[in-house]
């Protein structure tokens, strides 16, 4: 075989997999598909000077990168407005023909894909570079882990152009998602709340050989840069690059009035669930390019698209029981145990209650049949009952009088809704959630230490109190079910990593009571190291900003405790160091010296990062609304804290005037 039959069987193998990912019509078996893919890896082993970067074997690389290179986007990656009405839509509508000074104005609509937004560029026909939408203007460069999906060619087919930069959306496939997840719950780790989650973990990892087991997929569903100039439309965009051998979208059309936007609206809701991926909505765009150009952009959205955003998935299930959950601050938490239902990627089979009076005021009764919906797409809750199929047999659901784990009787506090267990030195469910807490993302972040295995290390007697971890030895973790070598050596690499942690993540971590992530972060600031906050009296808590009465009680109260005091001197003792994070002032900067409170979902940022950008520029975070504070930044589904804003007069930032700021 020469060279040229060699590059013959490339192109050949590249065209078997288009059929099987693309087309979704494989011509020959997946044994002959690997019998063909083992004459190549042969022949490459014969001849290694012939390999090139396009060819099929050539997608794993076997180095582990040390962090993901920043690129910055040639086209701005920008999101979408949405819209959640018709109204909105006709608006959209409406202002397109204003601007374009048209009658009528064609737009091309498609699924609206719930994954990860990337761009993928390929010259002279090649794979040479994937990079995350990242801030819009620069991303992460995830080139070797993009290499790993099995529906993305590594090379072009047909008459492509020269240049080609597609963008389009990583995602998991739902059957993917839920295999992942139960692998993830036998290993006792907590599973992801959702495909467009695991999705983006998966390609946050740096080794490409393990972005290669969780079996992503990729759609694309338009273009940033092709060199041939001859596409005008979107829709021709899509059609080229299905041509060019890359999956598309799978639904699209072309739509003239609001009245067909909505009729394709309704048939993909209706295909929704039975889609093997999940979608969020659909997409409305101006076909035309040249008006797309000519429309621009808007801040950090595109003039010429919205997304139109499907209400959240709802299920109907019925309620088994009414349990209580036993939280690590002692409160005792309702929780509906439910006949298992899909529902938006996962099956669920709790949801929180969140207290008694939530119960009374919905009048949730066990053998209720009940309407279930993930809040944010991410956790269960129930939103009502389906009062006509009520069993005439049912009663009022009441509080439990004593703690369902220890038995010690509750206590109730004036002018609060929680119901507490005040046992909290011999309440076994307590000081196991204190754990579990600890050891989570939120707290000192111990990759490889899920709820599951915390609860297997405090069953054998390996961990009682919360230092423990930090004296976990190879011989203990192999006597815990499925710890082999591996996993064992891993686990104790992450609680070493763990000990070099910030002083605010510290105090969280420590589960003090009504210490959230701000105040943790005022406290670290106006203690500054770990001895200082024993030191710490309420009248000088008062004096922060953002800190009430309640929390300064309770943070004297905490840190005056010789049996809090003993155990945070065991886990200096053990290694771990505490310390304040030094963060790079923006002196002159708008957030310089404001105050801040953040409420709703963000779709650019996390609330950690937003703080951390905010902190940067010489702001500060507090948890709570006042007079004294500047800004509440205001993103989806906001909470009281935005009537309160409003009430008060601060000034309400949406999320793209803060990043107009920034």
């Amino acid at each position: 075989m020469n060279q040229e039959d060699y590059r013959q069987l490339c192109a050949e193998i590249w065209e078997h997999n288009w059929h099987y990912y693309v087309e979704n019509a494989p011509v020959i078996s997946d044994r002959e598909f690997d019998r063909l893919l083992a004459i190549l890896i042969a022949i490459e082993r014969d001849h290694p000077e012939w390999i090139f970067p396009g060819s099929p074997t050539q997608r794993v690389g076997e180095t582990v990168t040390g962090g993901f290179p920043v690129v910055r986007h040639k086209t701005p990656m920008l999101s979408l407005a949405n819209t959640y009405s018709r109204d909105e839509v006709e608006e959209f509508i409406a202002r397109m023909q204003k601007l374009l000074h048209k009658k009528e104005v064609l737009f091309e609509t498609e699924l609206k894909m719930d994954g990860i937004a990337v761009t993928v560029r390929y010259e002279e026909g090649i794979l040479v570079r994937g990079v995350t939408r990242g801030n819009g203007r620069e991303g992460d460069n995830i080139t070797s882990n993009i290499r790993t999906i099995a529906s993305l060619p590594l090379e072009l087919r047909g008459n492509y152009p020269r240049v080609l930069e597609a963008r389009g959306e990583v995602f998991m496939p739902k059957k993917v998602f839920a295999e992942l997840n139960r692998q993830k719950q036998k290993a006792g780790e907590p599973p992801f709340a959702n495909p467009r989650n695991a999705a983006g973990g998966s390609l946050k990892l740096l080794d490409p050989r393990q972005v290669a087991k969780r079996k992503l997929a990729i759609v694309f569903y338009g273009i940033a840069e092709e060199s041939s100039g001859k596409i005008k439309s979107h829709y021709e965009a899509v059609q080229s690059l299905k041509k060019f051998g890359l999956p598309v979208v799978e639904e699209q059309a072309r739509c003239h009035s609001m009245n067909e936007i909505l009729k394709f609206a309704e048939k993909v809701e209706k295909r929704r669930k039975s889609l093997p991926y999940e979608i969020d909505g659909i997409v409305i765009k101006v076909d035309d390019l040249s008006s797309q150009k000519k429309l621009g952009i808007t801040g950090k959205n595109y003039r010429w698209a919205v997304a139109y955003k499907f209400s959240a998935e709802q299920a109907e299930t019925k309620i088994k029981a009414i349990t209580v959950q036993v939280g690590r601050t002692g409160v005792l938490t309702p929780v509906a145990e439910l006949e298992p239902v899909y529902l938006a990627g996962s099956t669920i089979s709790r949801a929180t209650l969140h207290n008694e009076d939530e119960v009374k005021r919905k009048d949730i009764r066990v053998h209720d049949v009940v309407v279930i919906e993930k809040g944010g797409d991410v956790i269960p809750k129930v939103v009502e009952v389906n009062k006509a199929k009520r069993s005439s047999k049912s009663t009022p659901w009441k509080m439990v009088d004593h703690c369902p784990d220890c038995g010690h009787r509750v206590a109730r506090t004036a002018g609060e809704v929680a119901v507490r267990c005040p046992n909290k030195l011999g309440c076994p469910a307590q000081e196991l959630r204190r754990i579990i807490f600890f050891v989570s993302k939120a707290g000192m972040d111990i990759d490889f230490l899920g709820p599951k295995i915390v609860e297997q290390l405090v069953e054998h007697g390996f961990v009682k109190q919360l230092s423990d971890i930090y004296r976990l030895k190879a011989d203990q973790l192999f006597e815990l079910p499925n710890f082999k070598e591996k996993s064992v050596q891993n686990l104790l690499a992450s609680i070493e990593k763990s000990k070099d942690v910030d002083l605010s993540r510290f105090i969280l971590a420590l589960g003090v009571k009504y210490v959230g992530v701000e105040t943790a972060e005022l406290l670290a600031g106006r203690a500054g190291e770990v001895d200082a906050l024993y030191k710490l009296s309420t009248e000088e808590l008062l004096e922060v900003e953002g800190v009430g009465p309640k929390v300064a009680e309770s943070v004297v109260e905490f840190f005056a405790d010789p049996e809090n005091r003993q155990e945070i001197n065991r886990l200096l003792k053990y290694g771990v160091r505490p310390r304040v994070k030094q963060v790079k002032s923006h002196k002159g900067h708008p957030f310089n010296g404001k105050t801040f409170v953040l409420t709703g979902s963000l779709e650019h940022y996390t609330r950690d990062q937003a703080r951390s950008l905010i902190k940067e520029r010489g702001g500060k975070v507090s948890s709570s609304v006042s007079k004294a504070t500047n800004f509440v930044l205001v993103g989806s589904d906001p909470g009281s804290k935005y009537d309160k804003a409003k009430k008060l007069g601060v000034k309400i930032l949406l999320e793209k005037e803060f990043i107009a700021l920034l």
